[in-house]
């Protein structure tokens, strides 16, 4: 291996790093809440209000400038076990429910 070799990998080592430093740690705090279902826009709520919604079938909590789903009845749970979002462009899905939530 070369010198120019390991310079190109530690670039690349590099870049990848910032990338998943901004990925988890970037991101601007959103100010609303779109819920759509069917690809339809049932709801949109600004993230400063607490609010909970019942999505028939799913529990949509938003609290402390976060949104999250706090029940479902759908068998796999993937949406409530899903972490709060609140950063533009995170997105909560439930596919059983076609129900999507995005922060905006």
């Amino acid at each position: 291996m070369k010198k120019g070799d390991i310079f190109v990998i530690l670039a690349v080592l590099l870049i990848v790093a910032a990338a998943l430093v901004f990925w988890f740690f970037g991101g601007k705090a959103g100010n609303t809440v779109a819920v759509k279902k069917n690809n339809e826009i049932l709801y949109e709520l600004p993230l400063n209000k607490d609010k909970t919604v019942d999505l028939k079938g799913n529990i949509l909590v938003i609290k402390d400038g976060k949104a999250f789903i706090e029940s479902a009845d759908c068998k796999n749970q993937i949406c409530v076990n899903h972490k709060p979002i609140s950063k533009t462009g995170e997105t909560i899905v439930c596919l059983p429910h076609k129900v999507l939530v995005e922060i905006k």
